[in-house]
């Protein structure tokens, strides 16, 4: 096998010639797309030719069966760790019966729409809990370095499969859009429920039994009960009322280290500027950042940046105030938005339960509503905003900038707002960020970007990856506290489903 590179400009895509030139007559393969704009901005194609030596074999998913008749499996949770180990089952000769929630991908919008307008919240279909989970309305992120959980290519290529360009196999951040993810979600699903699988959506589960031959029975807020030889936990990062019934049940539960900041906005023309040394032109991608400081003894740093986007309200809840950032495929937006947050261990809040990490995550986003609610906003999801000089200059904004985030915004001190631990990393943190024009009263901050990961982990057999309480139930994904990220997830579905498979 020889690696070769052609670099051209990014008006342009190589040329079949200057291709077959380098590969020296040998079949190739394109391997990874990525844009150098470290002077004038030009793609890099990175290619592999193959001698008939190498024996080189394009990728294959694994071998699809249909599972009717099959022995079930219980799959709560209808995010990527619960659809990828669906679709592992079936390829397994297992049959999974995914019990989500929410409701299906499409019929979620209504409830979007609802918290947009009017700050209304549906406990159990938001832009949180739902068919495709907090990913399907999130950009579609595929970039991960969790390449030694698994084999990604059986994560893209089944996105692929089901209707994700594939952009997605070469792209160095491939990504999406949140105006795609919803065919590619129920493409999914209609696959799985194909194959001899079951989906049933507003079916949150209240209960789950060990039932004495080692299956399970899982009953559902409307008393209705589904059984199953094995049963997979996948309920996402904002589940905290699975934490609480398996609590309930005398299971172990653990504090875990995750994230809290705010959500930066700028417009997205001064960081096509910067990054691309100022030679962005119309066509071109928009451009994307990151950065990782660590400040007073912990991380500080950039989170879901999504180029041309818009910021949207992720409470599960009455009475709270969460933001997230989405992107469409095109990354057209006038706005780029990140989250920017700082990193909170076990050991910085003060206690020793397993909730006290959730309990804070649950504080600091009723203090933002509760804020904006006392300013008189009409809009219960209306955020607390600040300027990013007033911010780390200690001060109100007397006005706000314009803002993508529909329930709107109200001048807000956040400096106060943040906890000290998060407030005084982050206005350390904005004066050294290495990107001109970043650091700037134009842009705005938004209170708060608290669900970067789960705050519980709920422990697993390193070995068996069952619950260290319930053998047969395999906790899994962002919820379970071991993934962060579609892919991370949809690769922690797959492990899972292997696991259950050995385990049966």
């Amino acid at each position: 096998m020889r690696e070769f590179e052609i670099v051209c400009p990014l008006t342009r895509e190589p040329r079949l010639k200057e291709i077959e030139a380098k590969a020296g007559g040998l079949p190739w393969v394109l391997k990874k797309r990525s844009i150098d704009a470290r002077r004038e901005p030009v793609w890099r194609y990175r290619y592999e030719a193959y001698s008939p030596e190498d024996n080189y074999q394009p990728y294959r998913l694994p071998e699809d069966r249909d599972v009717r008749g099959a022995d079930p499996v219980l799959i709560v949770g209808a995010g990527p760790a619960g659809m990828f180990a669906a679709l592992k089952l079936i390829t397994l000769g297992l049959r999974p019966v995914i019990l989500e929630r929410g409701k299906d991908v499409h019929a979620r919008k209504a409830d979007m729409a609802a918290i947009n307008l009017r700050g209304e919240v549906n406990p159990d279909s938001n832009y949180c809990y739902g068919e495709g989970g907090a990913g399907a309305f999130s950009d579609g992120k595929l970039y991960t370095r969790s390449s030694k959980r698994g084999d990604i290519r059986e994560v893209l290529h089944n996105l692929v499969r089901f209707g994700a360009s594939s952009d997605i196999l070469i792209d160095a951040h491939p990504h999406i859009g949140s105006d795609k993810l919803p065919a590619v979600v129920e493409n999914i699903r209609k696959f799985i429920v194909g194959a001899g699988g079951e989906y049933h959506f507003n079916s949150r589960v209240t209960a789950v039994r060990s039932l004495e031959d080692g299956s399970f029975e899982a009953v559902t807020a409307s008393g209705e009960s589904y059984s199953g030889a094995r049963l997979v936990m996948a309920t996402g990062h904002s589940a905290r009322d699975i934490y609480e019934m398996l609590a309930g049940m005398g299971g172990a539960l653990e504090a875990k280290g995750f994230a809290l900041g705010v959500r930066v906005e700028h417009q997205q023309e001064k960081i096509n500027w910067n990054q691309y040394h100022g030679q962005w032109k119309p066509g071109m991608p928009a451009a994307e950042y990151s950065f990782v400081e660590q400040i007073d003894g912990r991380g500080a740093f950039s989170f879901c940046m999504c180029p041309g986007g818009i910021l949207v309200p992720s409470s599960t809840e009455a009475g709270t105030v969460v933001l997230n950032g989405m992107s469409n495929s095109a990354r057209s937006g006038k706005f780029a938005n990140a989250g920017v947050v700082v990193q909170i261990e076990p050991e910085d809040v003060p206690g020793d339960g397993p909730f006290r990490l959730m309990d804070f995550q649950h504080s600091v986003e009723r203090s933002m509503f509760d804020w904006s609610f006392s300013a008189g906003a009409a809009n219960p999801m209306t955020a607390p905003a600040q300027r990013m000089e007033d911010f780390c200059n200690g001060r109100m904004s007397k006005s706000l900038p314009e803002t993508t985030y529909r329930p709107g915004v109200v001048s807000a001190p956040l400096h106060e707002l943040l906890p000290p631990m998060v407030a005084g990393r982050l206005r350390k943190l904005f004066p050294r960020v290495k990107m001109r024009s970043y650091y700037t009263n134009a842009a705005l901050l938004l209170g708060v970007e608290s669900r970067t990961s789960s705050p519980v982990r709920i422990p697993r057999d390193p070995e068996t990856l069952e619950y260290v309480s319930v053998p047969g139930l395999f906790p899994c994904g962002e919820g379970a506290g071991y993934a962060g990220g579609i892919v991370s997830s949809a690769l922690d579905g797959i492990n899972v489903a292997v696991a259950v498979a050995a385990s049966l």
